[in-house]
């Protein structure tokens, strides 16, 4: 099934059947794709996801739509260096994405962790045939507070468990909670 930007791609599901109405890209994850950054200036601007499930509805559209800078932007700050935005283009470009299923969030795992159990599914070809399949992942966001703005600017972002960060357990945490790295995020992602 195509994806149109008409619907919002983080609502297209074959089995949504309870959605009556699509909502569409622009009411829902374009707003935060559109105004994460302002344009020529790094600061954070525009609206911020207010759950992880948001924030992993919204990395999804991205994926969807190509839009490996965002996926790389709402990844914590310590791993975006550390991505690689071509090969994020490529893969979405490759995939051929049929639907989002969120199966579960936790929104509070600790002071400011939370998961997000999902279902993306995408088709492929066997043959003449087409298929659909799924990959199942149970990811995990941290809220981060950035001091330098605003005590009150909490941003959720993504913990890439893929990406390999040389930390000590006893260091500080990657996301800046002050906390050592054993206690806080590496408890998630290591």
């Amino acid at each position: 099934m195509p994806i149109s930007t008409k619907t919002c791609p983080c609502q297209i599901l074959t089995s949504l059947d309870f959605l009556n109405t699509p909502v569409a890209y622009s009411d829902c994850c374009q707003p935060y794709h559109d105004g994460l950054y302002n344009e020529g200036d790094d600061s954070q601007d525009g609206v911020q996801a207010e759950s992880a499930e948001r924030l992993m509805r919204t990395r999804y559209s991205a994926f969807v739509l190509v839009k490996a800078d965002y996926i790389v932007k709402t990844t914590v700050p310590a791993q975006q260096a550390l991505l690689d935005s071509n090969a994020i283009e490529s893969w979405a470009k490759e995939t051929d994405w049929a639907g989002l299923e969120i199966i579960r969030h936790t929104p509070k795992l600790a002071k400011r962790h939370a998961q997000v159990e999902f279902k993306a599914y995408f088709n492929t070809a066997d043959g003449t045939e087409q298929k659909q399949q799924a990959h199942r992942e149970l990811s995990t966001f941290v809220k981060v507070t950035d001091q330098s703005i605003d005590k009150n600017n909490e941003r959720w972002y993504f913990l890439d468990p893929t990406v390999s960060i040389s930390v000590t357990q006893k260091q500080p945490c990657i996301c800046g909670s002050g906390e050592k790295f054993k206690h806080c995020c590496g408890v998630y992602i290591s």
